[in-house]
């Protein structure tokens, strides 16, 4: 053993070899790479050493050799590596010579080596070079097994190296294989598939690996060579009578099973396909899918199957002659019952898509006028398959119920994979809407009354059939029960479902009564099952807080659709829920899993749903929310003096405790109209007033304790919805405690607060914004930037933080407060004493908003709010100015800034939609300063703006034409086209005064 053999085995090693020596060797090695001569060393070693390891170094490094310095090397050198290694491959020259090795022999990951060597000189000099390659290998063929899998090496090599196009390929190596592709066609693919059936004939029954691997090599051929080639009179019966023999393995009925769907696959125009579908009699290897589902050859049969389907329903979609229709769909009728067989029983190959092949199908059948018998039977086999499809796997049984992270891996899994399966099961249900019904129907009945180990997970499959078919239905159809709907959601409340005590079941339950309770509403003899659905242990008091939670939230929606059906049942809803309303009211919220302070506010929004009605007599619903909103203020006196004297570590949970009554209150309230509360039934209106007054005190108590904070801003946005102008009187002592140190963060609340207040009370609440406004302003404009830039934020390289993120907000909120005070006749305010210092910061922060800000809506807010500010704030002829110098502002700052400059500026993109609508505010500025300052402004824009801009005359006159006119679309488009002359002109850059 010489130098080089030494260091390619410590090379190799995988076991404890001392660092420095190994890093000598692969030095060692790398610096043999490097030789010259290397090549022949190689050639050298592969034919007498017979140590494995070097004989695979050997044939890589010829490889990379090749690779890299196949142009640098001369013929004579090439010519000896090519024919070495090909007499290799071929066993030429060994026989009697035992000194010799047999490269061929040895370990498959060297003869799967040399085929690469082989395809790497094949990719360099077929045909130019070396034409023959092929035709001199099959010369060797009847030298045996070793020579026969060689070859089939090579071509195998050539298909992943080369060929296929399942890999990504670059345009050099396109090229090359249309050019070996090309020649083989022209010169040995026939005698290449001679060889494959001498073969394949010859050793069936001696060498079934070599039989297995011929196949597969042709497998992989047929989608590119002559498709007669294979699909003859000599090779077709010879593929089914492999496939067909009993006595043969299973690997060599497999491959020729692959064979036959390669042939089947083979893209080819749809009028040649179909007579070679109908000729392969494929009917004979149905038998075959019912044998053991485990064995590999089940397995290539069905995706046979499967492939086959998919070629003939490509094939009908894409004929339209009535006589290859006819043929196509005789072909499909055939193939249906094992295609569905398969689907459910056996594993599915991978590149078969079930939805896809089946809503094929399925599409096929809807121009039809009616639906044959075998059809309809078709429609029943796909909703079995869907049924068995969405089935959950039972080994998850215990995680989805308890919603470990096992089970919400599941579910999310499931979810995401049924997506398909339901869209599937709506077309079918349009496409054949009674057998779809009737067929869920059935599914439901089986799953109650089986009795065998899958029950939950077939109870629930079906019941999710049914929840998903109500998605296709329309209301019509909904609410008169038709088809089997009439039998079938009285089958659902009437039933009880075996495994409800189940998460999943439990769920698809109460989701399914929600779905249907359109044909509820229009059948209200039905009301009482659904109530008791909700209120015992199938939906409020089950025994999976993950069920309970949810069924609060349908029960307020069930609510929400039958109100006044449900005032005589009012009484026994409350009995039932006061044991979970007591609980809610009394839970340990420091121990509390589940989601946040939402929890069961939806159980309280339904019964103020219900006891918000007109229809429930005044006596009996002051009652009742006496009855609730006591315990809910308990809760809250309680919780504000555990919280005063509450250590740091308990305080949170005494908050929460403060929280969820809050939200419970605001959830409550949402059932009282503000005419019921304030004209029809004050008393609770007193009763809501009473509540909010005690609420206000948390804001004196814990002004910043954030999440109160916002429990009480978002319940005072519900008081002023449900008491209207009756609530101003609280509003002083609200907003005042709610300014008080406020952060960026809790101005924006506060703003959006104030907002609702403007839109809903507009010119009452004046006074109150004359104390609020200064308060707000000195605040904001403290904060925000004063060019009214829309980034107070780093450079795009940096990561804008939460302050400058809050600020951005605090910004555009407060653009829209200026514009909502604008727009309700508030903007006097803003001239008051106490506010009109703020207008020197104003003014200016809205005019460079109108002109920089790259938010386009928000610059068209701002304008809009100039526009309203003009008409307010103009005098009447012969009058004072209501504010000293705003018309002279307005015309030789805002009109030439903002309506001139500003949209000469290239950013202005008129192409842009946002922009556009910008442009019409601007217009309609100059308009309404046309109207309100006649010639004054006009006489600004034609002596002052247009000659600065050097605007030629001609544009200027027709400007001032369409401004007298009545036209605002004329003037927007005259605007907009004297614009994009002026942008053409050489004016140099214009600074916004």
């Amino acid at each position: 053993m010489d130098d080089l053999e030494n260091a390619i085995l410590i090379s190799f090693e995988s076991g404890p070899v001392e660092p420095s020596l190994k890093s000598q060797a692969v030095s060692y090695c790398q610096q043999a790479k490097e030789s010259p001569d290397v090549f022949r060393i190689c050639i050298q070693k592969l034919w007498f050493c017979k140590l494995v390891q070097v004989q695979f170094w050997c044939l890589q490094t010829l490889q990379d050799v090749l690779k890299v310095n196949y142009g640098s090397m001369s013929s004579e050198e090439r010519g000896f590596v090519r024919s070495s290694v090909f007499s290799m491959a071929c066993l030429e020259g060994v026989d009697g010579n035992e000194s010799v090795v047999r490269v061929v022999e040895g370990p498959v990951f060297v003869k799967n080596k040399l085929a690469q060597v082989l395809v790497t000189l094949i990719y360099f000099e077929y045909p130019l070079v070396w034409s023959s390659v092929f035709v001199d290998f099959m010369g060797h063929l009847s030298k045996g097994g070793v020579v026969i899998d060689m070859f089939c090496r090579v071509l195998n090599g050539l298909d992943d190296e080369l060929i296929s196009l399942d890999y990504p390929r670059s345009p050099e190596e396109i090229a090359v294989a249309a050019r070996v592709k090309d020649a083989m066609r022209q010169q040995c693919v026939p005698q290449i598939a001679r060889a494959w059936y001498d073969i394949v004939l010859l050793y069936r029954n001696s060498d079934p690996d070599l039989c297995a691997t011929v196949l597969d090599c042709m497998r992989r051929f047929v989608s590119w060579i002559d498709i007669n080639l294979v699909a003859n009179e000599a090779f077709v019966p010879l593929l089914f009578e492999l496939i067909l023999s009993e006595g043969l393995a299973d690997q060599v009925r497999g491959a020729a099973a692959g064979c036959v769907l390669a042939t089947v696959a083979k893209r080819m125009e749809p009028h040649s396909k179909l007579p070679l579908l109908k000729n392969l009699q494929i009917s004979r290897v149905f038998g075959l899918v019912s044998e053991d589902v485990d064995s590999e050859l089940v397995s290539e049969v069905s995706a046979l199957v499967t492939g086959y389907a998919v070629e003939v329903l490509e094939c009908h979609k894409r004929l339209n002659s009535e006589e290859t229709k006819a043929v196509s769909m005789d072909l499909l009728n055939e193939v249906l019952p094992s295609v569905f067989y398969v689907m459910r029983n056996c594993e599915v190959d991978s590149t078969f898509s079930i939805v896809q092949f089946l809503m094929g199908y399925v599409s096929t059948l809807k121009g039809l006028p009616a639906l044959k018998e075998k059809q309809l039977l078709h429609i029943t086999q796909i909703l079995e398959v869907i049924r068995i499809q969405i089935c959950y796997d039972p080994m998850y049984r215990n995680n989805l119920d308890s919603l470990d992270k096992i089970g919400l891996e599941e579910e999310d899994r499931m979810s995401e994979f049924r997506k398909d399966l339901f869209v599937l099961l709506r077309t079918v249900g349009r496409v054949a809407p009674e057998v779809t019904q009737l067929f869920i129907r059935n599914a439901l009945a089986s799953a109650v009354e089986s009795s065998s180990e899958r029950n939950v997970e077939e109870v629930e499959a079906a019941l999710s059939l049914l929840y998903s078919l109500g998605e296709s239905m329309t209301e019509e159809a909904m609410k008169s029960g038709s088809g089997c709907l009439s039998e079938l959601i009285p089958m659902l409340l009437t039933t009880k479902f075996p495994g409800h005590s189940h998460r999943l079941v439990a769920l698809v339950y109460l989701e399914n009564i929600t779905r249907y309770m359109k044909f509820i509403q229009e059948h209200s003899q039905y009301i009482p099952n659904v109530l008791g659905a909700f209120l015992d242990e199938r939906g409020l008091h089950h025994q999976n807080v993950h069920v309970s939670r949810r069924a609060y939230y349908l029960f307020m929606r069930v609510v929400k659709l039958l109100k006044s059906k449900l005032v005589p049942y009012i009484d026994k809803i409350l009995q039932n829920l006061q044991d979970t309303l007591s609980q809610l009211t009394s839970m340990n919220f420091a121990s509390r899993e589940h989601s946040g302070t939402e929890d069961g506010s939806h159980i309280f929004e339904a019964i103020g749903l219900i006891i918000g009605l007109e229809d429930v007599p005044a006596e009996k619903q002051s009652d009742y929310l006496s009855l609730l909103l006591t315990p809910l203020c308990q809760q809250i006196e309680n919780g504000l003096m555990e919280a005063k004297v509450a250590s740091s570590e308990n305080f949170p949970a005494k908050i929460a405790k403060i929280q969820f009554a809050i939200v419970a209150i605001n959830a409550l309230s949402k059932g009282f109209s503000e005419r019921l509360v304030t004209a029809s039934r004050p008393r609770i209106g007193h009763m809501f007033k009473q509540t909010l007054d005690m609420l206000l005190r948390l804001l004196i108590e814990f002004p910043k304790v954030e999440p109160l904070r916002s429990k009480v801003i978002s319940l005072i946005h519900r008081m002023v919805e449900t008491l209207g102008p009756s609530v101003l009187p609280y509003l002083p002592r609200a907003l005042e405690q709610l300014l008080a140190d406020s952060e960026p963060k809790e101005m924006v609340g506060f703003l959006v607060l104030l907002n609702q207040l403007i839109c809903k009370f507009s010119t009452s609440l004046s006074c109150i914004l004359e104390e609020v406004y200064p308060v707000v302003a000195e605040r904001i404009y403290g904060l925000i930037p004063k060019d009214g830039k829309s980034s107070p934020s780093p450079s795009r390289s940096e990561a804008i933080t939460e302050d400058t993120r809050e600020l951005i907000e605090l910004q555009r909120t407060f653009y829209t407060f200026l514009h909502v005070m604008a727009t309700h006749d508030l903007s006097s305010v803003f001239l008051t004493p106490k506010c009109m210092p703020h207008l020197e910061e104003m003014m200016p922060l809205l005019l460079n908003t109108c002109c920089t800000h790259k938010d386009i809506t928000v610059r068209k807010a701002c304008v809009q709010i100039f526009i309203r500010l003009i008409e307010d704030w103009c005098p009447k002829p012969n009058t004072e100015e209501k504010l000293p110098g705003f018309q002279d502002y307005m015309i030789n700052t805002f009109a030439t800034n903002c309506c001139f400059f500003s949209v000469l500026d290239k950013s202005f993109d008129f192409n842009d939609a946002n922009t556009q609508g910008l442009l019409s505010e601007i217009i309609k500025a100059q308009k309404v300063m046309y109207e309100k300052y006649g010639n004054t402004f006009l006489m600004h824009f034609m002596s002052g703006v247009f000659p600065s801009a050097h605007c030629p005359q001609d544009l200027a006159e027709q400007y001032c034409q369409k401004l007298q006119g009545n036209d605002t679309g004329g003037l927007k488009l005259c605007y907009q086209s004297l614009i994009k002359n002026l942008r053409l002109q050489p004016n140099g850059s214009h600074v916004f005064r």
